[in-house]
């Protein structure tokens, strides 16, 4: 990706790297993974304050790291800014003094008038002269915000990108909300790449184009995020985004318009895509809590001669407005999982013990390689 990152990193201590990850200008890709997955390695690796074993970045046509070639250009050289999980912002400056620690090969005056200008940007106006312990934390994020996009793009027009390590964890959930909102508007604004970490899979799935599952250094997935969280590569990818409805079965026939049957605790589950799996083969599957569609008691379900599962219920959580309830199959094997209306929980009387039925989506089931 000439225009873009890209990025390719191995070593095998501290901590295993072995992944590889592409992010366009104006794209927003996010790093998704467990504690200790590698992710934030990554990060610092292309700001130059980690050096893998091997590896070769680049942004734009600017080779920032290449081990075989003894290319390793150091993190000041390099246009990342960079916003780390505690802001790092020096206590004894300014706002705008922080700011403009990231512009100093500009002239005095310059550098007030940028700083001030990116500070205006993340809504800082008048501010400029507080300390950082003047500043909430959603306040002190916005300057470490500023901060990043003057090192990023406020020197040139050399190739930039931004680096956003957990930049919302330390914030109460309103301020978060708010910030991550600031962000989306404002990377419309930014024809740079960004690349977010977080372990959060909502934020993920709200912010970024694309995202990275990373589990012990390795890239197991990388797509939009939607397609990740319902399309998992395999059932590992599935623990790890916590997909809770995760089974195992054996493919069917296939009909005559190319659909698949899934033969799954005696049942013959329709399941919509094509698969790329001959019959007889054992599968792992998962379908989305919203794939479970409860019947309404009195009500017929349309098309509900297909995918039904019938069980008790055997747990039910209620939380605000939605309630999650598990299902135990009539014919055994482990519960489903789906939410549903705290009301139509209550009009229904989905308590456990209660005998309950749900249809399976048929676009919602997605068919994987068999564990081992």
């Amino acid at each position: 990706m000439a225009e873009g990152l890209s990025v390719t990193l191995s070593q095998s201590s501290p901590i295993v790297l072995d992944c590889a990850l592409e992010c366009a200008p104006g794209e927003l890709l996010a790093l998704v993974g467990p504690s200790g997955s590698g992710k934030t390695t990554v990060l610092r690796s292309i700001a130059g304050l980690n050096r893998p074993s091997q590896g070769r970045i680049s942004c734009g046509a600017d080779t920032w790291l290449d081990t075989q070639q003894g290319i390793d250009l150091a993190p000041q050289v390099r246009r990342a800014g960079m916003v780390f999980q505690s802001y790092s912002l020096l206590p004894h400056l300014s706002a705008q003094e922080n700011v403009a620690l990231a512009l100093l090969d500009l002239p005095k005056g310059e550098r007030i008038r940028q700083a001030q200008d990116w500070l205006a940007r993340v809504h800082l106006h008048g501010l400029e002269a507080r300390h950082p312990g003047e500043l909430s934390g959603g306040q002190q994020q916005r300057v470490a915000m500023a901060r990043a996009l003057a090192r990023a793009i406020g020197n040139g027009p050399a190739p930039a990108v931004l680096l956003l390590d957990e930049p919302f964890s330390a914030v109460d959930q309103v301020t978060r909300r708010k910030l991550q909102q600031e962000l989306a508007r404002l990377r419309r604004e930014l024809a740079i790449p960004i690349v977010l970490v977080t372990h959060d899979l909502d934020e993920a799935r709200m912010l970024a184009d694309r995202m990275v599952l990373l589990h012990h250094g390795v890239n197991l997935q990388n797509g939009p995020p939607e397609e990740v969280m319902s399309r998992p590569a395999n059932a590992a990818v599935a623990r790890l985004i916590g997909q809770t409805n995760l089974f195992e079965g054996v493919v069917g026939g296939r009909g005559d318009e190319g659909a698949t049957s899934l033969d799954w605790l005696g049942l013959s589950l329709e399941v919509a895509a094509e698969s790329e799996f001959a019959p007889g083969t054992k599968v792992c599957w998962v379908i989305p809590p919203e794939g479970v569609h409860l019947h309404r008691r009195g009500r017929p379900y349309p098309g509900e001669g297909s995918n039904r599962v019938s069980g008790r219920i055997e747990d039910r959580l209620a939380l605000g407005p939605f309630t999650h309830v598990t299902l135990r199959p009539a014919r055994g094997g482990p519960p489903l999982a789906f939410s549903l209306p705290s009301h139509i929980a209550l009009q229904d009387a989905i308590v456990p013990g209660a005998e309950a039925t749900v249809t399976l989506l048929p676009q919602a089931i997605h068919l994987m390689p068999a564990e081992g």
